[in-house]
This record gives structure tokens, sequence and C-alpha cells, in this order.
């Protein structure tokens, strides 16, 4: 019971940071919400594991991917913020100030992949599932998985409306999530 009540809790301020997403499926942020609420459940039920046999197989592999995880978050938002120019010139109220970028970011880690920040999330959910695999939190973590993919797609297709033909381009020399690979 404790856990859900935790669950509704933390859950108040990410719905209300989405409330403008909650029921519109042509935007990004919908898919995004899925996948914060999902991570926030996996966290929820494995935080009490957080530091067990910290030299585990399971407990350096999180480790490693939750290091990955804030390497791509910190290096993307940086990113976002310094180059990506944006502003109000963008209009999409669907869209967080940051996310308004008015300039495509080619530089960095987007000289590799095109979502550092979802992809971020993904080794965020792993890092956290494996530090107490279960089954149920397995179909969690793959719930979130999936919409942060949906969340990409979606985004792909706004950035395709803004950018047009140079998206498409910097779509053919880039990854979606993860370095050389996918």
């Amino acid at each position: 019971m404790t856990k859900f009540v935790a669950f509704v809790v933390f859950s108040l301020p990410i719905v209300w940071l989405s409330w403008r997403n909650l029921f519109s499926f042509h935007n990004h942020g919908l898919y995004r919400l899925i996948s914060w609420e999902c991570i926030l459940w996996i966290v929820i039920n494995n935080y009490s594991f957080w530091f067990a046999n910290p030299f585990s197989i399971a407990q350096i592999a999180s480790w490693m991917l939750l290091l990955f995880s804030l390497g791509l978050a910190i290096s993307g938002a940086a990113l976002m913020k310094s180059a990506g120019g944006a502003n109000n010139g963008r209009t999409d109220d669907s869209l967080y100030r940051f996310e308004r970028t008015t300039k495509l970011i080619e530089t960095g880690i987007f000289r590799y992949i095109r979502h550092p920040l979802y992809s971020s999330l993904i080794f965020l959910t792993w890092g956290i599932f494996i530090k107490n695999i279960n089954p149920f939190l397995f179909a969690v973590s793959m719930v979130a998985t999936i919409a942060l993919f949906a969340t990409a797609l979606v985004e792909e297709k706004e950035d395709i409306r803004y950018f047009g033909d140079k998206y498409l381009d910097y779509m053919r020399r880039t990854k979606m999530f993860i370095p050389f690979m996918y």
C-alpha cells in the first residue's frame, strides 16, 4: 500500500508537468509521460535494493548503465541549451521551452544519436530494473522502453515538419539511441 501511495504522490508533479499532453496522441509528450510513470514505478519498487550486494554482477552492470545514462543526459541537455537556439520563435505549445530548439544540433553526442535524452531514460530504466530483477518489473521496463521508442518516433515527425529535408538527412547519418548501433 505504501508503494502505491508513494507512486500517486510522486506522479502528481509528473502529471502536472505533462498536463497539456495528456490526451494528445499526435505529440510526443503523452508517450514520454507513460515512460516517466513506468520509471517511477520501477524506482519505487527497487529503491530498497539500490545498494544491496554492491559488488554483484547485477549491481556493477546497473551502475554502468546508470552512469552511461547520466553522461547522455548531461551532454544532451547541455548541447540543447547551448546550441539548440531554443526560443519562443518555435510556437508549439506542447513543447517545453528547452525543447523549442530552432537549430538542428549535429555536434557532440547529437553527431552520433538523435535522442540522447530518451536514450538516457532507456539506460536509466534498465539500470534501475536490474537492481532487483523480477518478471513484473521486466514488463514495466519493456513498456517504458516501448513508450520511449514511440516518443522518439513521434518527435521525429515533429522535427521533420519543423526542419524538413535537413532533418531527414540528419536521420540518415545518425542512429536513434545507441551510437554506431541503433
